[in-house]
């Protein structure tokens, strides 16, 4: 139909293809596979535009802004089901084979045309602004995430979780609220989910109900299916800015003192090896990719991840992801295998996206043969409990070690922890730097160079705390910041943060 639009008379006229013209069912898109037959009313081949009165039943549509992401209204079942007629009567219509070679902004033009033919034809009585949704909603479904695209155009959205067909929730300024947002039926929610996940390479259904996978721009995206999840496909995405968060904007959102932002920023600089613990939500990949933005150009990093999410800025960067099973169960790469693959490919650091398991070992392994200023996530609730997962996750890799060696390994590893934390009140604080000493008897000392302190509550509910240094004049790390000639910045840095802590 596309490319066969005439003039005569005056009126423009559409040429539609026989529904049973349509190609294999494989170049379908995966949002429209349940489509319902179309009614006699709009049969393939009809010429929509040329129908006695179609002109004055056509109300005309505002072109869609992407921009400015509109607030999603309310709707009832009736424009549910409207839509379902509208979505089947579209399907049988187009040619998605042509649809497919057509810029995202001519097959929406295209598709915006055709529905409203649909809608005049069947005559449906819908308002201006019902019009303007159901057009949206369907270009959404045909050439992008559905229901999911006004959430995923939001910036101020930090993760939509998708419980079933009928319950969307996001988290907005850390606090988790309902949304409008529902999908036609578990089907086309599973739809969008494959979609997602193809695009990487993955695959979810009943025989590979699980999967992690990441959206363009990085976000994370996690889908559990039926039969596992019970009330229908459960999804789950966090999302990232698209602007980048910096350490300057930690320190004016409050995560961070300026003084403590500019230990950190000498921490990335001077090729500490960096542990950074925290919680779920706790921001503890954002600031990772805060940290990373102090590597020197010139050096070799290699990341590892479960799903790509780090967005370096350095020119000489290997991203590495792991690969699950296929179906027969064979194929599988773990994060075990890509770090240990790390130390044949002469990498000058190595960060592990999130350590969760025996890798841990072959990452100390790493920090400590000549790949300083690795870096790596653990979920943990303070530097202590840290340390203490990471001797328990190496005890799950089989390792026969003493407890005495395994804390050894530890200690003379990993130089610094830094702890994030979500608090009650949905805003991410660091609430601890913290050195590794080294070890005193069977025990791995440490010190912390900051920390946060919870001070009260505001009448709104916001936590009021600061940070403090702990009078550390001298870290452990200091002759490390002279062999980078930063032990001026850092001794300014410290003493600052000293003085506002005696003030």
């Amino acid at each position: 139909m596309f490319g066969k639009r005439s003039t005569q008379g005056g009126a423009a006229e559409v040429a539609v293809r026989p529904a049973t013209q349509m190609p294999a069912p494989a170049a379908v898109p995966a949002a429209v596979v349940a489509a319902r037959p179309v009614e006699a009313a709009a049969a393939p081949g009809a010429d929509l535009r040329g129908l006695p009165g179609f002109a004055q039943r056509l109300q005309p549509i505002a072109p869609e802004k992407p921009a400015e992401p509109k607030p999603v209204r309310a709707r009832s079942d009736t424009y549910y089901e409207t839509k379902s007629q509208v979505f089947a009567a579209l399907i049988d219509t187009i040619d998605l084979s042509q649809i497919a070679g057509l810029s995202t902004e001519a097959a929406r033009e295209e598709i915006r045309d055709i529905v409203n033919d649909i809608i005049a034809i069947k005559n449906f009585a819908m308002t201006i602004a019902e019009q303007e949704d159901l057009l949206a909603d369907i270009c959404n479904d045909v050439l992008g995430y559905g229901p999911l695209e006004p959430l995923l155009a939001r910036d101020d959205i930090a993760d939509i979780m998708v419980n079933g067909a009928r319950q969307t929730f996001i988290e907005v300024n850390g606090k988790v609220e309902e949304t409008e947002i529902r999908f036609r039926d578990n089907q086309q929610l599973l739809n969008i989910c494959q979609r997602i996940v193809s695009q990487v390479g993955r695959r979810v259904d009943e025989t590979s109900p699980i999967c992690d996978a990441r959206l363009p721009d990085g976000s994370r995206v996690n889908v559990i299916a039926p039969p596992l999840a019970i009330d229908g496909t459960v999804l789950t995405i966090r999302k990232f800015k698209k602007d980048k968060l910096t350490l300057p904007q930690l320190v004016n959102f409050g995560a961070i003192s300026p003084e403590g932002a500019e230990i950190l920023q000498i921490i990335g600089r001077v090729r500490c090896n960096v542990v950074i613990s925290g919680g779920t939500g706790s921001g503890k990949t954002t600031l990772l990719n805060c940290l990373t933005r102090y590597i020197d150009e010139d050096e070799r990093i290699i990341t590892c991840e479960d799903s790509a999410e780090l967005q370096l800025q350095q020119p000489h960067v290997v991203r590495l992801e792991t690969r699950p099973p296929n179906i027969e169960g064979e194929g599988e790469i773990t994060m075990r295998d890509l770090v240990k693959n790390c130390l044949r490919m002469r990498p000058e650091r190595i960060i592990v996206g999130e350590v969760r398991g025996p890798e841990v070992f072959d990452l100390l392994q790493a920090m400590n043969t000549g790949h300083d200023g690795s870096m790596g996530t653990i979920h943990s609730n303070s530097p202590r409990e840290c340390l203490n997962r990471m001797e328990a996750m190496i005890a799950m890799g089989g390792f026969t070690l003493p407890p005495r060696t395994v804390r050894e390994i530890i200690s003379g590893s990993v130089d610094v922890i830094i702890q994030a934390a979500r608090l009650r009140d949905g805003s991410r604080r660091i609430t601890h730097i913290t050195e590794v000493l080294g070890m005193e008897g069977d025990v791995i000392t440490t010190q912390d160079l900051f920390l946060y302190d919870i001070m009260g509550e505001a009448a709104n509910g916001k936590i009021i705390g600061r940070h403090r240094s702990t009078g550390i004049g001298r870290p452990a790390f200091w002759d490390r910041a002279r062999y980078y000639n930063e032990e001026q910045r850092l001794a300014s840095a410290l003493d600052a943060a000293l003085d506002k802590t005696v003030a």
